[in-house]
């Protein structure tokens, strides 16, 4: 390498600091809060162990006003949002229950929202 005034071309191609370069490269990232932690809502209520009941006890106390005063698309917020942070932790027969709940939650939320246009319209 050809040597100037301001070092060699190698250093003026990466910078005095290559090595610090490098170093901060390959640190693992810093993990990011999630914005679930920031979330302090005391607007819904579900019974203790809901989730591990059958998907038609689930899906209607989720669509309950106890539970959702908002109605039952609250609780389909509530039954979506259970099922994507359990992830991979649950087992297939559970998670299958899970997903039957919420289509029958969906139909629920369906029909609340139909009444809603009904009355919206009379």
């Amino acid at each position: 390498m050809s040597e100037c005034e301001f070092g060699t071309i190698a250093e003026q191609k990466v910078g005095p600091n290559f090595q610090s370069n490098r170093k901060r490269e390959n640190r693992m990232p810093t993990r990011k809060k999630q914005w679930s932690q920031d979330v302090h809502t005391n607007s819904t209520h579900p019974p203790v162990s809901l989730f591990t009941k059958d998907p038609e006890t689930i899906a209607a106390s989720l669509a309950s006003k106890e539970v959702s005063p908002k109605g039952p698309a609250s609780g389909m917020r509530m039954l979506t949002f259970y099922i994507n942070r359990a992830g991979r932790g649950i087992s297939a027969s559970r998670m299958r229950n899970l997903e039957k709940a919420k289509k029958l939650l969906s139909a629920r939320v369906q029909q609340a929202q139909k009444e809603q246009e009904r009355r919206k319209s009379a």
